[in-house]
This record gives C-alpha cells, structure tokens and sequence, in this order.
C-alpha cells in the first residue's frame, strides 16, 4: 500500500471514529448527567437526541463506504453546519464544530481529488 492510500484511509478513519464515537455516546446518554442537561438547555429532549444520533452514525457509516463517500461527506457537512448553528444561536464558541468540519473536508479533498476538482475549477 503506498503513502497516500494509507493517509488517506487512515484521516477517513479518524473521521468515521470521531462520528460514530459521537453518535455512540449520543445514544448511550441518559437523563440527569451532565451531558444530557446541556442538550436540555440547548432545547434537545432525548428523542431529538437519539436521532441526531441516527443521523450521525448513518451519515458516518456512508462516508466510510468508498462508493457513499461522496454523499456522506455532504451529509456531514450539512450536519456539522447544524452544529454551527446551534452553537451560535446559544453563545456558545464555534471553533470545535468548525475544526471537526474542516478536518471532513481536507480528508475528502485528500480521499476523493475530484470534488476539490468540480469544487474549485476556474
């Protein structure tokens, strides 16, 4: 395996990890912990919580599918701008949010060169 191919499996890993970690621990989340009462203060009760949840994890999943890859990188980051948004409609710092969505897409630009390509053609 050469160079590229391990970097970029392993940034796409690092994603799908750092997505399904979130979404497990979304889904494990009960009433009463810390976690749980800043969703609450953020207006997310535990329904909106499990599908969030479900978003992330099935989002993750088709960015780790080489053929999916493309339409799980759009949902990430679609999903990510909601994240953003919630941050800033609760005054809240955006800078973890915006690192996590630049880090989906350098690994999609690293691990499909053609979106860079349609993206940023002159």
């Amino acid at each position: 395996m050469n160079t590229k191919k391990l970097i970029t499996w392993g940034l796409t890993g690092l994603v799908g990890i750092l997505f399904l970690g979130s979404g497990a621990a979304k889904f494990m989340m009960v009433e009463g912990t810390p976690d749980f009462e800043k969703m609450v203060k953020m207006g997310i009760d535990l329904s909106t919580l499990r599908s969030l949840a479900a978003v992330e994890i099935m989002a993750a999943v088709l960015f780790l599918i080489p053929r999916t890859g493309v339409l799980g990188f759009g949902l990430l980051s679609a999903y990510m701008g909601g994240a953003i948004a919630t941050h800033l409609t609760h005054n809240e710092s955006v800078l973890a949010p915006c690192v996590i969505l630049g880090f989906v897409w350098i690994t999609t630009l690293v691990r499909f060169p053609e979106v860079g390509q349609r993206l940023f053609a002159k």
